[in-house]
């Protein structure tokens, strides 16, 4: 459902402009081992037993048919971070379940964000108190854009413009109603994120047509494969 587009964010030049070549990503290396659960086998020199895969869902959680929500059920170590209020975020409610679920994590952590959930685990990076291995980003909002809707995102920002300190991989699509394409891929480089062209991908949501997700679950699984134990 995306085309497979990848710019890869240098840290050292977060301040520059992204370059506008874009590499084709060649997912060949790991034929049908992608496929389903299959991809839980795989995270580097880690195997996912040995992970804490942290599920971090958008405004009004994720339904049982969003991909996130598969995915959590394919992957054996992987839990939904909670949120007391799905319908009405509160920052500072929000930051503290993502915190409080990497520091009670008894392995290396792998964040899964979507939406609102990605700038919920960003804010609360200076809390962790536990290492995290990677972070899978897909779908950032918007969050100091005052014409975005619903006006809760902008509580959640600024985005911090320091690079993150963990290996991560941000997804984004040119027709997100949440988030222009330029905010999002300028935010990745910022974080020194590997930026994805999800193409004209909507939300990335059950919505938009993303419940069964093979690509994402492709590119997620080769990500795991790049993973080291911090």
């Amino acid at each position: 459902m995306f085309p497979s587009q990848i710019v890869d964010c240098d840290r050292s030049h977060k301040a520059a402009r992204i370059e506008q070549v874009v590499h084709t990503c060649d997912h060949a290396d790991i034929g049908d081992r992608v496929a389903g659960e299959k991809a839980a086998r795989y995270i580097g020199a880690m195997k996912v037993k040995d992970a804490d895969i942290l599920i971090v869902p958008g405004y009004t959680n994720s339904g049982p048919e969003h991909w996130q929500t598969r995915w959590q059920s394919k992957l054996s170590t992987a839990r939904r971070v909670e949120q007391a209020e799905w319908t009405k975020p509160v920052r500072e409610d929000w930051t503290a379940s993502v915190a409080n679920a990497v520091n009670e994590a008894e392995r290396p952590v792998v964040l899964v964000a979507h939406s609102l959930g990605v700038a919920a685990a960003v804010q609360a990076i200076p809390q962790f108190k536990r290492p995290v291995a990677g972070a899978f980003f897909v779908a950032p909002p918007d969050v100091s854009n005052p014409e975005i809707r619903p006006r809760h995102l902008m509580t959640f920002g600024p985005y911090s413009r320091d690079p993150l300190p963990f290996p991560s991989i941000v997804i984004a699509s040119r027709n997100d109603p949440f988030c222009a394409f330029e905010v999002a891929e300028d935010i990745a480089a910022a974080w020194g994120s590997l930026f994805i062209d999800a193409g004209e991908a909507g939300h990335l949501n059950h919505d938009a047509g993303f419940g069964p997700w093979p690509e994402g679950s492709m590119t997620f699984a080769k990500f795991l494969t790049e993973l080291k134990q911090p």
